[in-house]
Order: C-alpha cells, then sequence, then structure tokens
C-alpha cells in the first residue's frame, strides 16, 4: 500500500461533508485548507433551514471558532474571501433523501463535481430519542450511501462509525463489520425498515393519546433503550451506529473509520483544541468543581482515547488509500488500548495532580479543594452507595411530605428526579465504566505503515498513539485544553 503525496492528492479535489459543525469535521476543514489551499472546493453540508441560516452558522460554528486562528493569521485580510472561494455550506438534513437539500441545481453540481464523500453526521447523544438517533445514525447513512452513488467522479466514500459498536464484548476486538440483521446477542428478527415502523407507530400511538412533547421525548428514549437491548447493543447511540455501519456495507468500497472516544488535539493545528465536553472530560470537570464525590468503576480498565487531530489523520489516510487502489481493509480502528493502553486510574492521578496544583476557582473566587475521590469498583457497591447516601433520605422526605400535608412535595420531586437521573446514566454508561477489551488495529497498523514509508510529506499525517506521552499531555495539553475551552 503506497499513499503518494497527500498534497497531490487534495489539489484540486471537491469533497462533500456532511455534519459540517461537528467536532471532527471542523479539524477536518481547517486541516484541508491549512495544507492544501488549492483544494477546489468543500462541500459542507449544515442542518439549516436556508442558505442564510447555513451561512450564520459556518461563520459562528465553524471558521469563527479559536481553531481557525492559524489559518486566519497566513491569510490575513484575504481569508473571509478565501473562505468564499473555498467553502460552500449547503443547508440540509441527511435523515431525508436527497441529504435534504431542497435546491436541485446545487444536488446536481455536486453530484457532478465531488470525488470524495465524507460523512461525519451524527447524533452521539447516548441517550437520545429513538426516533433521532435512527434517522441520523442509520437512515442518515443510508441517505448519504444512495447520494455517493450519484456522484459520477467518486473515487471514495468514508464513514465514520465509533469502536463501541462493538457492544459489551470483552477480549481483542477485531476490524470486522456487521452484515444485515446481524445482532450481539444472535436474537434474529433485525430488520432496519421494521424499526423505522415500530418508531412510526410508537409516535402514532402518542400522539393519539395526546401526549405531551416531554412524554413523548421519554418514551421515545424509553423506546431506543429497549430496541437496543432486545438485539444486544447496551444503548442506543451505538446500537443505531452499528446499524449506520449495515447500511454502509451494502456500498462496494466504502471504508468506515472507527474512533475510540475522542479527546483533544495532540498536535494540530495546535495542542488542546477541544469543543464540546467529551465523555472523560465530563468527569474532569465535575471533579474539578468539587461535584464529582465518587467514581464507578474498574481503575484497572483500559480506557481506549485517542486525540482528534489524530483521527483525521486517518480518515485522510484511508481516503487516500482507498481512492487510489481500493486495499482489501474497509474497516479501520482508530485507538490507543493495544498500542500505548492507559487506565482508568491513570486519568484518577492526573486529575488529582493537576487540580491540586491548579485548583478551579468558583463563583466566590476561592479555590475548590479537590482530594481523592471514592472509587466504587461494582455495581453492587453502587447501589449500597446510593442507598445509605440518597435512598434513605429520599424515603424521609416521603414519609415527612405525606405527614405534612405534601408541604415538602417540592424538595422531594425534586431530589427524586435528580436521583433517577444519576441511576439512568449509571445504567446507560456501565458498560464503559466496567469495559474489559481491547480494540485491535491491524488495517490502521498497515494504513501507518504506509504513511511512515511511503507519504510524501513526512509527519503530516501522524496517528501513532505509540508516539504520546500520556503524563504529558493529560497534565500540559489536554486537561488545560478543557479548562480553557470548556469550564465556565
Amino acid at each position: 500500500m503506497e499513499l503518494g503525496s497527500v498534497v497531490q492528492f487534495l489539489d484540486n479535489k471537491s469533497i462533500l461533508v456532511t455534519g459540517g459543525t461537528g467536532f471532527l469535521a471542523k479539524i477536518f476543514v481547517e486541516k484541508i485548507l491549512r495544507i492544501q489551499p488549492n483544494v477546489k472546493k468543500l462541500y459542507l453540508v449544515v442542518r439549516a433551514a436556508d442558505h442564510k441560516s447555513a451561512t450564520h452558522r459556518l461563520h459562528n460554528e465553524i471558521i469563527g471558532k479559536d481553531l481557525f486562528r492559524n489559518l486566519k493569521e497566513k491569510h490575513g485580510k484575504s481569508f473571509t474571501s478565501f473562505i468564499s472561494d473555498k467553502i460552500s455550506v449547503i443547508p440540509g438534513d441527511i435523515s431525508r433523501q436527497d441529504l435534504g437539500v431542497q435546491d436541485s441545481g446545487m444536488i446536481q453540481q455536486i453530484s457532478k463535481d465531488v470525488e470524495v464523500v465524507l460523512n461525519l453526521a451524527a447524533t452521539t447523544n447516548f441517550d437520545e430519542r429513538y426516533d433521532v438517533a435512527l434517522g441520523l445514525n442509520t437512515m442518515g447513512v443510508k441517505y448519504v450511501v444512495e447520494f455517493a452513488k450519484q456522484c459520477v467522479k467518486l473515487q471514495v466514500l468514508v464513514h465514520v462509525s465509533t469502536a463501541y459498536v462493538s457492544g459489551e464484548r470483552s477480549g481483542l476486538i477485531l476490524e470486522t463489520g456487521y452484515s444485515l440483521g446481524e445482532t450481539l446477542n444472535g436474537v434474529g428478527g433485525l430488520d432496519i425498515n421494521m424499526e423505522r415502523k415500530v418508531v412510526d407507530d410508537k409516535l402514532n400511538d402518542l400522539r393519539l393519546q395526546g401526549a405531551s412533547d416531554k412524554d413523548i421525548t421519554i418514551a421515545m428514549k424509553d423506546l431506543g433503550i429497549h430496541r437496543a437491548r432486545l438485539y444486544g447493543w447496551p444503548n442506543t447511540y451505538v446500537f443505531t451506529k452499528a446499524m449506520g455501519e449495515m447500511m454502509v456495507g451494502e456500498f462496494k468500497g466504502a471504508v468506515i473509520v472507527r474512533p475510540t472516544i475522542i479527546t483533544s488535539t495532540y498536535k494540530e493545528p495546535f495542542p488542546g483544541w477541544v469543543e464540546g465536553t467529551r465523555t472523560i472530560d465530563s468527569l474532569a470537570v465535575g471533579y474539578a468543581k468539587g461535584i464529582l464525590t465518587f467514581f464507578l468503576g474498574n481503575l484497572d480498565s483500559i480506557v481506549d482515547v485517542i486525540p482528534a487531530d489524530m483521527v483525521v489523520n486517518a480518515m485522510i489516510a484511508a481516503m487516500m488509500a482507498h481512492a487510489s487502489h481500493q486495499p482489501p481493509e474497509s474497516i479501520y480502528h482508530v485507538g490507543s488500548s493495544l498500542q500505548n493502553p492507559i487506565k482508568y486510574s491513570h486519568l484518577q492521578d492526573y486529575g488529582f495532580r493537576y487540580f491540586t496544583n491548579k485548583p478551579w476557582i468558583n463563583k466566590d473566587g476561592k479555590p475548590v479543594i479537590v482530594g481523592k475521590v471514592r472509587v466504587l469498583d461494582s455495581m453492587d457497591s453502587f447501589h449500597r452507595y446510593m442507598a445509605f447516601r440518597y435512598l434513605l433520605l429520599l424515603k424521609g422526605l416521603e414519609w415527612a411530605n405525606a405527614a405534612f400535608c405534601h408541604y415538602f412535595q417540592g424538595v422531594y420531586s425534586n431530589m427524586n428526579r435528580k436521583i433517577n437521573f444519576v441511576m439512568r446514566l449509571v445504567d446507560i454508561y456501565r458498560p464503559y465504566l466496567f469495559f474489559n477489551a481491547v480494540f485491535d488495529d491491524l488495517n490502521t497498523e498497515k494504513l501507518r505503515m504506509a504513511a511512515r514509508t511511503s507519504l510524501v510529506e513526512e509527519d503530516m499525517l501522524c496517528f501513532d498513539p505509540k508516539c504520546i506521552d500520556w503524563d504529558d499531555y493529560f497534565m500540559n495539553v489536554h486537561i488545560p485544553g478543557i479548562v480553557k475551552h470548556i469550564f465556565k
């Protein structure tokens, strides 16, 4: 496998990117414009009602970010005209045919012009409404594939999934795909069209019953969890992403990239850029602010993290490899658990050391003093902790509320809602807190080898986790990055 020149590959190239306002999409767009300003066109599909709204999102949610500061400095006053020339923002909705693009002329232009399709659009909420998740993560992929088939110059379709479509399997998880209707637990009957019907029927029933928007949302979330677990997946997100992969599998020559837990940038365009609270970052935020008082999970478990710019580099490398000569591999795990593993205990240590030396300053201007959090290493210990710490108090409030003619109803309802929220979150995230697997990356290693030996621009596409010093990365890059870009 030979990659050649990434600069030459991107020269005069037209690329369609769905999910244009997403975290990875922004990093991808910035990278392409920085390393090859002679790219012909980046068509960014963003969720918007019209072109004016889409343009507003482009300027406020994409190029207006600090991520683009190096490009702005490089182009100076010509930055705006450069962006206008290289980026076409397209209002659309991938959960609909033709990506929800209403302008037939634009559809024809894209289908005649585009050589690479990169599907990044998704909802990553583990507890998403089933109708929303199915629409974006599954049916959206179907519509992207159908659109890609219309692109007469198409060289490659790259679909970004997640390594956690593997569910709760343990051991070494291989880079293998899913066939239509395949399930994790062997239960038969999974039919994607039937899943759409299940959603439609449920929504119709709820509307006939006069259900409120809130009740519909709750019912749709519960339905997603139920359908996922019926077929062996732990939550709605990974279930709908797995079905999305089944849609991609029907398209010969497509590439699936499966990142693990994505963290802030390692080097490009600068270290530590992050946006939104990623999975493990919510733990750091809660810990620094003194909200997180205990941790549920196995501290000896491997937590598979990978910097965002490495994911983007792997995407580009896969794009180049498959656009030129279609290697037999089609699925790439992009993570660190096999090559450079890190444990939850390391994350605990990094957080303690960092926020002991640089404590978070609260609203009152006082530093938050952090300590070692209590570790609950099993679900049984968690349930005992919750029962002793909160459920007994809740029961007492329930009795007092009844005795005093519902005087404490507000306090009781508020506490009950918070406890139920925590219990639901724990139920959804439990598989990852006790995850006992590593992701094989043989296919990805072949890509890395090709980049090392045949890429003309040496080091331009680094995605080797072995080069990461985790201590340095977390203490000097990632945690400072989330403090700067996330903490409020």
